[in-house]
């Protein structure tokens, strides 16, 4: 009788967060949790008003508070004054204008949160209060006067591709309203600064998406070499797009330098919602043009971005939005012209999916309407018109990722669908919940479709890049990255990706810092790519260390060996020898860095190879509406989604739920209100999240077609989920209750009225 060898958390299965004891336990240190001797405290004094001019700040009566060390203000900032993802124009502290509610204009250091909660309100600002820009139509008017230096259009961008004045026989267009949504992570934005003792230098613990990002925006604004500024890695309680911008970053650094002290930072929830960006609210008029069959000939459409007072990242989700005008279909022809404006609301930027959520809402609302005039299911009308690998976007790029499409929308529709409702149904079962407010016969099920493409990783020329090192001593594997581990398992993959290549078992990751270098943003859906890819690099040149140490000693040809489990093993002969016995004794460290091929700029006429790769998805929803009521339950989301491979189910299946969730959300619940530039609803009591209540029943298919371009097979699956399950529980609604509604989050009033 044979033995044979078990391996656990080798790539493919499903291996367990190494991080999840602890947060179950409550035991895990986020960065709010972090403590150092001799601390101080600091909080932000923020504007009350969406526009108005400083003409004066007042601090005196703040200083004279007991345990009150300072008060710095643009004044005291001694380099840059300005900061930015893509464009410097945000100031660290406002100076002569506020532009929205919440921005920050000056920090306080003291002993006691509550001692800065005084000297915050001792402070006195007086304001010209001016009109604000809040309708981003108005931005587009040149008459009206800039709110910001750099002017209020932040781009501008058209695609021209094909004959322009094709047309068909059926000719449907509409005009979709998407909200603004907020990340709504978990854990309100913290950070540590540790001063040099003689404070030419800071070490900083912070949540972020971004490590080396943060760096450089920090030094250049605190007049500091980048080397000086080190950052660490907190515990980050969820990102989602909101931790890619600069927030308490700078004032925490600034304020430990100012004092010669520790200084801690944390935001509550309130001013988190003022303190980091949130999903642009968009407008998006499209017409299509489709034969009598329901083939699209062409797309005209037109997009509207309200990137809030400054620019963030909202050049590259116009860029996003308009570049998947089409959405995962054959289309020739097309115009589209895009705007990302500034206004005096808040400044958008990243969330998940940014541009493409916007674009596919829109588009998947065109595609019920060509089902409609050309009388075809919605399925029959996506498979009619899905891209294949090869297909070209509209802007001239061909699609050379794995394009599943067909293959996505036929494992979902054969997904099985839940029971009817029960007459008899739970109340907890119905819309409204245990508020009893709904009766199953008043109730109407609906069913809606939705499917979309997402570009993976970032555009238009950008050089992207991830650093990875892994080192062997003894048998013990350490991989080293700066990946920002946000939730999304990076921490669970890592090791995977070590012990498949090396064939050892005992595989810890390094603290995540910038003593290595950059691996990019965790956002884009690109970290599985691009610091999979490095740490894959790493561990096999480290494997071709070892492999020549071994073949020197016995006499091999190193290109022969090949790892097996966990014996090392000469393919052309018998040898075969164990890996762990192999490294005893011996140190092998390499560093790679892992670029994905070059992407170019659109140019004019919106033409260019701008995106990297594709991955595809389709979702099904099912609904029951209250129509008299308003009320909405999501009974089911069905989904097969193109992941290329799944190195780790359990993480797949994980980020398609959460990705669901959040799309639910911004389906029938989530949306920041804001009236005449001011929050309304800076709360988790008036902004809505969905729950375990809320939560769908998910049914979920894997379609796995190895993607040949990715360093391991595999796609990002972070992003898909949230994209296309917006529009199908729309369109289910709509279904139910036989209304075009072209916004979201559906209102009960969207439904009723």
């Amino acid at each position: 009788m044979s033995s044979v060898k078990t391996r656990r958390d080798v790539l493919g299965t499903s291996a367990l967060r190494p991080d999840g004891p602890a947060k179950v336990k409550g035991e895990f240190d986020f960065t709010s949790d972090l403590h150092a001797d001799n601390m101080l405290w600091g909080a932000t004094l923020r504007s009350p008003h969406p526009y108005a001019r400083i003409v004066s700040i007042d601090a005196s009566s703040a200083l004279k508070i007991k345990g009150v060390e300072a008060v710095v203000t643009s004044e005291d900032v001694p380099g840059q004054l300005t900061y930015g993802l893509i464009s410097s124009d945000q100031p660290v502290f406002a100076k002569d204008f506020v532009r929205y509610m919440g921005e920050p204009i000056a920090a306080v250091v003291a002993d006691h949160p509550e001692t800065c909660r005084r000297a915050l309100d001792a402070i006195v600002v007086n304001f010209e209060v001016l009109t604000p820009l809040t309708n981003p139509e108005d931005s587009l008017n040149q008459s009206v006067p800039s709110i910001h230096p750099d002017g209020n259009v932040i781009r501008n961008q058209k695609i021209v591709s094909g004959d322009i004045t094709a047309t068909g026989p059926i000719v449907v267009e509409g005009d979709y309203v998407i909200g603004m949504q907020d990340q709504a992570f978990l854990g309100t934005e913290s950070a540590l600064a540790i001063p040099d003792a003689d404070r030419k230098g800071v070490e900083v613990f912070v949540a972020t998406q971004w490590l080396h990002e943060d760096q450089k925006q920090m030094a250049a604004c605190l007049n500091l070499p980048e080397e000086k500024v080190r950052l660490t890695l907190g515990g980050v309680g969820g990102a989602f797009g909101a931790r890619e911008d600069i927030s308490l970053q700078v004032h925490t650094a600034l304020l430990a330098l100012h004092v010669g002290r520790p200084v801690k930072m944390q935001y509550g929830r309130e001013e988190s919602f003022f303190g980091h960006v949130h999903r642009h609210p968009a407008r998006v008029w499209m017409r299509h043009h489709a034969t009598a069959e329901g083939k699209i000939v062409k797309i005209e459409a037109r997009f509207l971005f309200d990137g809030g007072a400054y620019a963030s990242t909202s050049s590259a989700v116009l860029i996003n939005g308009i570049t998947h005008t089409q959405g995962p279909y054959k289309c020739a022809n097309a115009i589209v012209d895009g705007y990302a404006v500034r206004t005096n609301n808040p400044p958008c930027g990243a969330m998940r999916g940014f541009g493409v959520v916007q674009a596919c809402f829109a588009h998947e609302g065109q595609m019920d309407k060509i089902a409609t005039a050309a009388g075809i299911s919605p399925v029959e009308v996506r498979l009619l018109n899905a891209m294949e690998t090869g297909d070209a976007l509209i802007t001239g790029q061909i699609v050379e990722s794995v394009a599943p499409v067909a293959r996505c929308i036929r494992e979902t529709a054969a997904l099985p669908m839940p029971d009817p409702l029960s007459p008899n149904a739970h109340e907890l079962d119905l819309p409204g919940g245990s508020g009893l407010t709904a009766q199953p016969h008043n109730i109407v099920r609906g069913v809606g479709w939705g499917v979309s493409i997402k570009n993976i990783m970032y555009s238009e020329g950008f050089d992207d890049y991830s650093t990875a090192r892994c080192t062997v001593i003894d048998g013990k594997v350490t991989v080293k990255f700066a990946t920002s581990e946000v939730g999304q398992g990076f921490v669970v993959l890592a090791p995977q990706i070590a012990r498949s290549v090396l064939g050892l078992d005992d595989v810890v990751c390094d603290t995540i810092d910038t003593n290595i270098g950059s691996a990019g943003s965790t956002s884009a859906s690109r970290q599985t790519w691009m610091s999979g890819g490095a740490v894959d690099g790493a561990c096999r040149m480290v494997r071709e260390r070892i492999f020549e140490k071994v073949a020197a000693e016995n006499g091999l040809n190193p290109l022969s060996l090949v790892i097996e489990d966990t014996d090392i093993v000469d393919s052309m002969g018998t040898f075969r020898i164990p890996v762990l016995q192999a490294v005893q004794g011996s140190v092998f460290s390499e560093e790679f860095e892992h670029h994905h091929r070059a992407t170019e700029d659109l140019d004019d006429d919106g033409q260019g190879n701008c995106h990297v790769a594709f991955a595809f998805v389709a979702h099904r929803a099912v609904v029951d509406v209250d129509p008299e009521l308003g009320l909405v339950k999501v009974v089911q989301v069905a989904t097969a989604q193109d992941i290329g491979v799944a190195l780790n189910p359990l993480s797949v299946t994980g980020q398609i739920e959460g990705g669901i969730a959040q799309g639910l959300g911004l389906a029938v619940m989530e949306e920041i209100i804001v009236q005449d530039g001011k929050v309304r609803n800076p709360s988790f009591t008036d902004y809505l999240l969905p729950t375990a209540l809320d939560a769908p029943n998910v049914v979920a298919s894997f379609v796995e077609e190895y993607e040949p371009q990715a360093p391991l097979g595999a796609k990002g699956v972070g992003e898909p989920p949230c994209i296309s399950v917006t529009p199908a529980i729309v369109a289910a609604i709509r279904n139910a209750v036989g209304k075009d509604i072209p916004r979201c989050p559906v209102r009960p009033q969207d439904i009723c009225l």
